[in-house]
Parts: C-alpha cells; sequence; structure tokens
C-alpha cells in the first residue's frame, strides 16, 4: 500500500479512542489527512509494524516528509505541526479569547491604535467561518467566498499589524488580577496579562444526546460536513439532523459526494430560510423528513454508523433509517465551561454585557456568538468585533490618563 505524499496520513481503527482524537485535533486545526482504516486495510498494518519497530501501535500518523508519530498526544501532535502555543511576552494591552471573526476583527481594529494584541485560540484562526463550506451573505463577496480563505484572509490580516496568534490552547480561566489588570491562564500552564480581555469564544455545534450518538463521533457521526463530507464519497445515504439554514446549507453540500442526503426535522416543517428550503426540495438526491427526533445511532459490526434510529413526535412511531454518516446540525451551546464563576452568565451559558460589551468583571468585555442577545451570524460577529474594540479603546484611555494622574 502507497501512502499519500502530499499530505498526513492517519492509520488507525474505528474502535480506537486515541484514533478518533487525533482525527477530531486535525480536522480542529483544518489540518488535511487522509484516514487509512486498519479493517477496511489490513494490508497497513505492514507499514504500521515497520514504522514501530514490530509493534501494533495506533493511530501512527505518517507525514510528506516521511517521519510519523505513533499514538500521539494532542500536545505532540500541535509541536510536530508547529503551532504556535507560547506567546512572546507576557502582559498585552489586550488579549482576546477566540480566534473567530469577532476575535480577528477585534484585533485588527485594536492593532491598527498600536495596542500590543494576543489571540488565543482553542482551535484554528477562524472559528466556525473558517469551516463553512461557502458564505454567499457577507459583504464585498459578490460571488460569495469560501469559508477557509476568508477566515485565512483575516488572519492575515491581523498578523500583519502584528498581533500575536497561538492555535491550539485552550483558556482555563479569566480572573480581575487587580483594578488594572485581568488574567489570563492557559491549559498549557501559561499566564498572561492584560489591561483588556474580550472573550469571542463564540459557540459549538449542540449534540442529540442520542444513544450511541459519543460512542460513534468521527466514525459515522460528525457536525462538520465540510471536514468530513469528502469521507462519504459514493456513500448510498447520508442524513443531516437538523432543518435550519446551517443543516440545509450543509445538507446541499454532502450532494457532492452521497449519492443521497435526508434532512431530518424535529418541528412540523424546515426552519431553514424559504430559498434553501426550495432548493432542497427541489433537489434530486434529496429527501426531507419532518416531526420526527433521533432516538439512537446504531453502529454496524465493523464499529462504523450503520443506522439512525427515529421516532414520530406525532404517532410515536419508531423507525431505522440506513445511513452510513450523519451530521448534526441543531443549534449551538457557548464555549464559556470555563468562565462559570467568573461572569455573569445566562441560564443558557452566554455571557451577559451592557450596551457597551462589558462584562460584571472590570476590564473584560464580550463579543460575538458568545454574548448574549449576539445575532449568530457572520457579518455582525465582524461588526461586533469592531465596536468592542472601539469600548475597549475608551477603556485604555481611561487607564492611561489615570496613571498619568498617579505619576503628575
Amino acid at each position: 500500500m502507497e501512502l499519500a505524499k502530499d499530505k498526513i496520513t492517519v492509520i488507525g481503527a474505528t474502535w480506537c479512542p486515541d484514533c478518533r482524537r487525533a482525527k477530531t485535533f486535525l480536522s480542529d486545526q483544518r489540518v488535511a489527512y487522509d484516514w487509512v482504516d486498519l479493517e477496511q486495510h489490513p494490508e497497513a498494518t505492514e507499514i504500521v509494524e515497520g514504522l514501530n519497530g514490530g509493534s501494533h501501535s495506533i493511530p501512527t500518523i505518517v507525514f510528506p516528509d516521511g517521519s510519523h508519530l505513533s499514538e500521539p498526544g494532542n500536545d505532540e501532535l500541535a509541536e510536530k505541526l508547529g503551532l504556535q502555543r507560547s506567546a512572546k511576552s507576557t502582559a498585552y494591552d489586550v488579549i482576546i479569547v477566540g480566534g473567530g471573526p469577532t476575535g480577528l476583527t477585534a484585533a485588527i481594529y485594536a492593532a491598527r491604535e498600536n495596542q500590543s494584541v494576543l489571540i488565543i485560540e482553542k482551535s484554528a484562526p477562524g472559528g466556525q467561518a473558517g469551516v463553512t463550506e461557502r458564505l454567499d451573505n457577507y459583504p464585498g463577496f459578490p460571488d460569495g467566498v469560501a469559508g477557509y480563505e476568508l477566515a485565512d484572509r483575516m488572519r492575515r490580516q491581523a498578523e500583519r499589524y502584528g498581533v500575536e496568534i497561538l492555535q491550539a490552547v485552550a483558556v482555563q480561566n479569566v480572573v480581575s488580577a487587580s483594578d488594572e489588570w485581568v488574567e489570563v491562564t492557559t491549559a498549557t500552564g501559561d499566564t498572561y496579562r492584560a489591561r483588556a480581555v474580550l472573550i469571542a469564544t463564540g459557540s459549538l455545534y449542540r449534540r442529540t444526546d442520542a444513544q450511541g450518538e459519543a460512542d460513534l463521533i468521527g466514525s459515522g457521526v460528525h457536525f462538520c460536513a465540510t471536514c468530513d463530507g469528502p469521507f462519504y464519497r459514493g456513500a448510498k445515504e447520508v442524513l443531516v439532523i437538523g432543518g435550519g439554514n446551517s443543516g440545509l446549507e450543509e445538507g446541499l453540500f454532502l450532494t457532492q459526494f452521497a449519492d443521497h442526503v435526508t434532512v431530518v426535522e424535529y418541528s412540523d416543517q424546515l426552519a431553514g430560510s424559504r430559498l434553501l428550503q426550495d432548493k432542497v426540495r427541489a433537489h434530486p438526491t434529496m429527501s426531507v423528513i419532518t416531526s420526527s427526533r433521533v432516538v439512537a445511532f446504531h453502529a454496524g459490526d465493523n464499529g462504523k454508523l450503520e443506522s439512525v434510529e427515529l421516532e414520530n413526535r406525532v404517532s410515536g412511531e419508531r423507525s431505522r433509517h440506513a445511513a452510513s454518516g450523519a451530521f448534526v446540525f441543531i443549534g449551538l451551546d457557548p464555549n464559556t465551561e470555563f468562565l462559570h464563576g467568573a461572569l455573569t452568565l445566562d441560564e443558557r451559558g452566554f455571557v451577559l454585557s451592557d450596551e457597551q460589551f462589558r462584562t460584571s468583571m472590570p476590564g473584560v468585555f464580550v463579543a460575538g456568538d458568545v454574548r448574549r442577545g449576539s445575532t449568530k451570524q457572520l457579518a455582525s460577529a465582524a461588526g461586533e468585533g469592531a465596536a468592542a474594540s472601539i469600548q475597549i479603546r475608551y477603556h485604555l484611555d481611561k487607564l492611561a490618563a489615570k496613571d498619568a494622574l498617579a505619576t503628575a
């Protein structure tokens, strides 16, 4: 068996939790890779054993330069990929937690004001926009733009102004160190200080919590069609759970690969825009099932998704829908686990703020999808980043004036 020369190859098995973790990490960092399943390609066992001195160690990850890692943790993978995970300084004017469109826009505005800016992002810069197949409603792109391209443009623009960006680094807590400083501690053990902190962590795709879902994530259950859709080229049937804009858009994208795509919606009608609904219903290889919820995801003998059990909410009747892949798009939950007890959150975990984007902690601001009341749209997310940056500038100006009085 010959491996690809131009990209990373992950060799493993569907039942291997470390394999799923490694694949998820690479997907989160938007790193292209080939997946070789030993159950489908037993001849690859010879490669694994040859690289590991006869040991059957998985995942074995082979890089284009011929080097490899065996059973690596996320930290080891990040180091091998050359991701920047430590900042050059320990103190900044502004630290932005989250490198999506909100954080990147705020960073560009702040850096242009000659403020020192550090972005800390637990995945890859660009946020959800970076893993969206195509954006057709962002101003300035009459023909639409690929999500990864827009994200890369924003990142490069921020870096041009001297913004530092840490990647694959999670923030563990944010605390008020004094009247003028806020401290941010990361999972890598580093602590950074800033005169102002912006929370722009966005939100995560919600899970169904149906039986079997957790065990099959990465082995048939997915949350990003752009990342994992190509694995279903030639698949007979793929399900999309959720009939909102995201579900319909991703369902249309999946028709490039799967022979047929079925959209399953909880309510009695689709929730997406009329334009998307019309496209889906007119598509020759798409179907819609409404008034149904997912009861369970069932695996086959190979450990991969084989069928999805649905329950009709009106009749209570249950049925199994054969599918080799299921993509879940049923809403968003805010990325605020690390903020519980630090900031005031609403009942769903979104951060509360005033009209100036200020949170309950002095010096800490919030913008974008993670903020209660935000519209969860890309254009408004970028706009909030700019608006929050202006409020942060006013805050820094007040601190500067205070320092000047103290030294006068």
